[in-house]
């Protein structure tokens, strides 16, 4: 497989302290001294701090990669601490750069750590992948893993890529020379709402470092250009089954981006290309909104209103509004207990499933039907911080 020992002879040399540091890799025939300044020399990019950039993070910094890059621009929250192991319950406000600034700072005193506080763009991505040897993508979203994906194939990058949702995790290297890239295997997006996100569906906390570490594996083996990199391959994960498995990958001549009759010369607009997904889903045309604040008015008035939750049954259990519940994929066939003439809002956690539930609602007939805005996060956050939060 192509290595970037092949492309750039590193120069590295390795002080006393570095020696002893990574002595226990010294030893090893596969590494050594030459493989150890390979690692020190080379400048990898890790898209995102959160779960897959947390143990990315951790293991190329002890690893001894030298220079290692993190973008993102979020803040630590209580929801991240469940598996984003990079932080802690004392960094909850605190920039995630920082937090893993910090930690990174006190493994590895050699790292030349780069931080870019900035989200990933078209319009900066060509530009700072180019600085880079590796990028570790480490994104949760569809825009900009396809961003990421032209990204690195314009640039010649190769794309360390993992995902997870739930208890099922994905694991590959795209964007290789010889190898497909990420538009080989999913050419489109999926129709917006289809996936959920982890916000919507969940995610086991541990997943993410199983797959971060895989993904800081194949980021090192390419590097060092030893081993089978998973260019060319698919690894599925089931920690449910505690199950591997794998799909052979091929390059596709008529990929768009890496194929033989390429149309996509230039990054584009990829929240056109992919449209928002799950919860972060716009409202949908034309439907009727309410604010929890005017949703508080109105019971506080006693007014005849219907509060329809169409989250699911484990959520309810967490915290609620009093609203009867009907699942969004049970309303088709439970359409019949609501009644028409009543006034129905309509709500999930955040309002993309309602926004979906209204808009059925309205195409069978139901006229007094509004979406609730920001869902039962809104209301916690804004009439009832009292109320749990998830």
């Amino acid at each position: 497989m192509a290595t970037l020992s092949e492309v750039k002879p590193p120069e590295a040399v390795l002080s006393n302290d570095e020696i002893l540091r990574y002595s226990r890799h010294l030893i090893m025939p596969e590494v050594g001294m030459e493989g150890q300044k390979k690692l020190k020399a080379a400048k990898v990019l890790c898209i995102g701090a959160g779960g897959l950039g947390s143990p990315l993070a951790l293991y190329l910094t002890a690893a001894g990669v030298g220079t290692l890059g993190i973008v993102d621009f979020d803040v630590v929250d209580y929801t991240n601490l469940q598996r984003q192991i990079i932080h802690t319950t004392a960094d909850v406000g605190r920039k995630k750069l920082d937090s893993a600034a910090d930690k990174l700072a006190a493994i590895n005193p050699f790292l030349n750590l780069r931080t870019f506080d900035m989200k990933l763009t078209s319009a900066n991505a060509l530009e700072l992948f180019r600085e880079f040897d590796i990028v570790a993508d480490g994104t949760d979203n569809f825009p900009t893993r396809y961003l990421v994906n032209d990204a690195c194939v314009l640039t010649g990058k190769p794309n360390v890529y993992g995902s997870i949702f739930r208890f099922e995790g994905q694991a590959s290297v795209f964007a290789t020379e010889e190898g497909p890239c990420y538009r080989c295997l999913y050419p489109e997006p999926p129709p917006p709402g289809l996936v959920p996100s982890c916000a919507e569906g969940g995610v086991l906390g541990i997943l993410p470092g199983l797959i971060g570490v895989i993904q800081a594996t194949e980021t090192i083996k390419l590097i060092l250009g030893q081993g089978d990199s998973l260019a060319g391959r698919l690894l599925l994960v089931d920690a449910l089954g505690m199950k591997f498995r794998e799909l052979k990958l091929r390059k596709n001549p008529d990929c768009p981006v890496c194929g033989t009759h390429r149309t996509i010369t230039e990054l584009i607009d990829y929240d056109q290309f992919c449209g928002i997904r799950g919860e972060e889903a716009p409202v949908f045309g034309g439907l009727s909104v309410m604010s929890v604040e005017e949703l508080k008015k109105k019971l506080d008035a006693k007014a005849d209103i219907f509060i329809l939750d169409v989250r699911e049954p484990h959520e309810y259990q967490i915290c609620n509004l009093g609203g009867y519940l009907i699942p969004l994929g049970d309303l088709p066939k439970r359409v019949s207990e609501l009644d028409s003439s009543r006034e129905i809002v309509a709500h999930c956690k955040m309002g993309g499933r309602s926004a979906k539930a209204v808009a059925f609602l309205k195409q069978a007939g139901f006229t007094k039907v509004s979406n609730l805005t920001g869902g039962i996060t809104a209301w916690a956050e804004r009439v009832d911080t009292k109320m749990p939060k998830y």
